[in-house]
């Protein structure tokens, strides 16, 4: 492997990661599953985290066709990515304080919401689209892998995570993901209009 291409995996993993959220999405796991044990907790993300995956993936493979099919242009789909990015960041550096998150639940969520919309979100699934269609499909999978796994290494910590930083650490953590990923988002849109220009 070239470090061109360890760079381009890279470039593509790290806004990945900050959108699958691990830090917030496993705090609000661990409040859901309050009432399960730790192992059947660990179980639980571990599948959800599985079932994510392979829901990322399949946008992957299917995105560009699925485009073509109610064809819908690249420019399109980064501006609505990028916007989509900015209202999911503004809400990590900004959170609701009228009680928006989850209720905890007894009940075993399965796929709704920890997989989907927590992890595979609308922007997650948007951005796969767009970098599915500018680089090969071999570096990007590549970098969903490694998002992934590091996603899954922090969901699955996130009860040491929260002893270790409390809350207003993880909070901390949260709000400085959601500014990195307001810039993104914005060059994401950047990018949707610069590219609906040069197709006029």
């Amino acid at each position: 492997m070239t470090i061109e291409t360890l760079q381009a995996i890279i470039e593509i993993a790290f806004p990945l990661f900050l959108i699958m959220d691990p830090v917030g999405n496993g705090a609000i796991c661990l409040s859901m599953l309050g009432d399960f044990s730790p192992k059947r907790q660990r179980t639980i993300i571990g599948r959800e985290l599985l079932f994510a995956l392979g829901i990322i993936l399949m946008f992957m493979y299917v995105g560009e066709g699925l485009l073509g099919v109610l064809d819908i242009h690249q420019s399109t789909l980064r501006m609505a990515g990028g916007v989509i990015l900015f209202i999911i960041s503004m809400k990590m550096v900004f959170p609701s304080s009228t009680g928006d998150e989850p209720d905890p639940q007894s009940a075993d969520p399965f796929i709704v919401p920890i997989a989907v919309p927590f992890i595979a979100g609308p922007s997650c699934l948007a951005a796969v689209m767009v970098y599915a269609h500018r680089d090969s499909l071999m570096i990007v999978g590549a970098a969903i892998m490694l998002a992934w796994v590091a996603t899954a290494a922090f969901m699955l910590m996130a009860p040491w995570l929260t002893r270790v930083l409390g809350t207003r650490g993880l909070r901390a953590m949260e709000r400085l993901m959601g500014l990195i990923l307001i810039l993104m988002s914005f060059q994401m849109l950047e990018d949707g209009v610069r590219l609906f220009i040069t197709s006029l």
